[in-house]
């Protein structure tokens, strides 16, 4: 098969002849419809974050496709299904997975991190792990649902609670950020999206944002955003990975408000600890999304209450996967995708 194979940071990856994974007896293996092009594999190729798996390393970890094989003992599954693969796989057994904390688990195994992942034409899967995709959604834009809906996803349900009627910034409007904005306006949050970029704005405006704000125009956005909502807002997001927003964030809140921090940075941030305390202020962090939260995630995107098919706005092929994350360091796409037209599967 054909794949985009990481070797080494600040290096471009390779398409090379890869062998097709064999699936284990409890595994289906899947070919690939698309993969989404995620910011997190630019920590691997520009940052030199290492991946856990030494490379090389099959990237991509937002994976759409159909079944093309199935291990001796699976029953949930049958070939040619429609199927997304969750970005982490968990064991179901650790104490956080058995508390309901599956996406914090113990010895959770991420698809283009710990093993191979779906920049190529086929990957193999645990097969209780698998979703079946419903006819109503898109096999290839669906592949987003993995993570830059699913995160999202989880940060607004589970971490953030945003209810009706709740305000709600955002700060930073990129692919994982524009979902924070559809997701809290689904749940009838009054929405405000920070960003310094004016195209993101507008796409902010698009998927349910009430007010826009670019943060380089305001010498102090938590200030203007506490003057424009009276007193600040109920939740704040964070979706950069950026310190300094991560503080103005924190400082845009009303008393007992709550700061969700999305967005991944190896540096600490700066808070107001007496604030935290006499405000009785809050502060988490939300990471991933957990398996039982897939199927009403799912039915959401299959009835049209969240919109996916929008979000995707750049198409590569997996020829093309280096002008992808090249579009994507450029701020080009809310969201990318790279479609594959993997050859029949043979056994």
């Amino acid at each position: 098969m054909q794949a985009a194979v990481f070797y080494a940071p600040h290096q471009p990856l390779k398409i090379e002849e890869y062998p097709i994974p064999k699936p284990a007896t409890d595994e289906v293996l899947i070919k690939v419809s698309a993969c989404g092009v995620c910011h997190t594999d630019l920590h691997y190729i520009d940052h030199g974050v290492p991946t856990f798996k030494n490379p090389p390393l099959i990237l991509g970890h937002e994976i759409s496709g159909t079944v093309a094989e199935i291990g001796s003992n699976v029953k949930n599954l049958k070939v040619n299904d429609r199927v997304l693969l969750p970005a982490v796989l968990t064991c179901g057994a650790c104490e956080f997975c058995r508390t309901g904390r599956e996406n914090i688990c113990k010895t959770m195994i991420m698809f283009g991190n710990h093993i191979d992942g779906g920049y190529a034409e086929f990957v193999k899967a645990p097969a209780k792990d698998v979703f079946i995709l419903p006819q109503e959604i898109p096999l290839e834009e669906g592949c987003i649902i993995a993570d830059a809906i699913s995160t999202p996803y989880h940060a607004v349900k589970n971490r953030a609670q945003v209810k009706p009627g709740d305000v709600v910034a955002v700060f930073g409007c990129g692919g994982v950020g524009i979902n924070l904005v559809q997701l809290s306006h689904s749940c009838g949050a009054t929405v405000i999206a920070i960003d310094i970029i004016d195209k993101k704005l507008d796409w902010a405006k698009q998927f349910g944002a009430t007010y826009i704000l670019n943060a380089s125009k305001f010498p102090d956005i938590a200030k203007e955003i506490r003057k424009i909502t009276n007193g600040g807002v109920d939740i704040a997001f964070e979706a950069i990975g950026n310190p300094t927003t991560m503080t103005s964030a924190y400082n845009s809140l009303r008393k007992g408000g709550r700061l969700c921090v999305v967005g991944y940075s190896d540096k600490d941030f700066l808070i107001s600890s007496a604030k935290l305390m006499f405000f009785e202020m809050e502060i988490v962090g939300s990471l991933g999304c957990r398996p039982v939260d897939y199927p009403r995630l799912i039915e959401m995107a299959r009835i049209g209450k969240i919109k996916v098919s929008p979000l995707v706005t750049h198409r590569f092929t997996l020829s093309e996967i280096n002008s992808a994350f090249e579009s994507l360091r450029k701020g080009e796409p809310l969201r990318a995708i790279v479609v594959m037209k993997a050859t029949d599967f043979t056994d």
